[in-house]
C-alpha cells in the first residue's frame, strides 16, 4: 500500500473537512517521529487554553528532539484505576517548566473525553500542566473529570485526537519498557502546524 506523505494527507483532510472550519477551530499538527508521522486534530473551540498552549510549544520548536518516553499498560499497571497511554515530553523532560503552568480545562466543561486516540496534558495538581502530553490508546474514563486516576478527581485536559497514525501510537504503547519507561524512547524530530493558527490563539 502506498502511503501519502503526512503533509499531503493533512492538506487533503483540510479540503475534505472544510478548510475554513478546520483551520478556524480544529488545527492539524504533525508529529514527525522516528516511527513515522502522526497527525493530530486539536479542538480550539472546546479546549482553547490547552490547544493554544500546545501550539505555543509547536511554533517555538520545543518538541523537536523530545520523545515518547513512557508507556502505561492497564494489564501491568497496579493502580486501582489503570490506564492505557503513552507520554511525551520536550528535551527538558516531563517536569519541564516550559512556558509556565496553565489552567485545567476539565472534561466536564469542555465535553471532550479520554477515548482512544485522545491527546491530553500530563499534570500533577490542577493548573500545573506545562508541556508534557499523552495519547490514550484505549477508552479511559478514569482520566475524565470525576475519574479516579488522579486522587483530586479533577481529571485531565483532553484537547484533540489522533486522525492519522494510530497504528504508530499502538506500536509505541506495546514497545518494550521497564517500570513504564520505554527501553528505546521514540524520538520526535519535529512537531509542525499543518493549518492556520486558530484566531483564539493569535492574541
Amino acid at each position: 500500500m502506498i502511503r501519502k506523505p503526512a503533509a499531503a494527507l493533512a492538506a487533503m483532510m483540510l479540503a475534505t473537512a472544510g478548510a475554513a472550519s478546520a483551520q478556524a477551530d480544529q488545527p492539524l499538527v504533525i508529529l514527525h517521529t522516528t516511527q513515522g508521522d502522526v497527525i493530530l486534530r486539536l479542538d480550539a473551540e472546546h479546549a482553547p487554553i490547552t490547544t493554544c498552549n500546545f501550539l505555543r510549544y509547536v511554533q517555538q520548536g520545543r518538541y523537536a528532539g523530545g520523545s515518547f518516553f513512557r508507556t502505561v499498560v492497564s494489564e501491568t499497571n497496579d493502580n486501582p484505576n489503570p490506564i492505557d497511554v503513552i507520554q511525551a515530553a520536550t528535551t527538558a523532560g516531563s517536569d519541564d517548566p516550559g512556558l509556565g503552568p496553565i489552567p485545567l480545562e476539565r472534561t466536564i466543561d469542555t465535553g471532550l473525553r479520554h477515548s482512544a486516540g485522545a491527546i491530553s496534558m500530563a499534570r500533577d495538581g490542577p493548573d500545573t500542566a506545562t508541556s508534557s502530553f499523552f495519547i490514550v490508546t484505549r477508552d479511559t474514563p478514569a482520566l475524565d473529570f470525576a475519574g479516579g486516576r488522579n486522587p483530586d478527581g479533577q481529571g485531565f485536559a483532553a484537547f484533540g485526537s489522533v486522525v492519522s497514525g494510530m497504528e504508530i501510537i499502538q506500536a509505541i504503547h506495546s514497545a518494550p519498557a521497564k517500570d513504564e519507561q520505554l527501553t528505546s524512547p521514540v524520538l520526535i524530530g519535529a512537531a509542525t502546524l499543518a493549518s492556520e493558527l486558530p484566531t483564539v490563539c493569535r492574541s
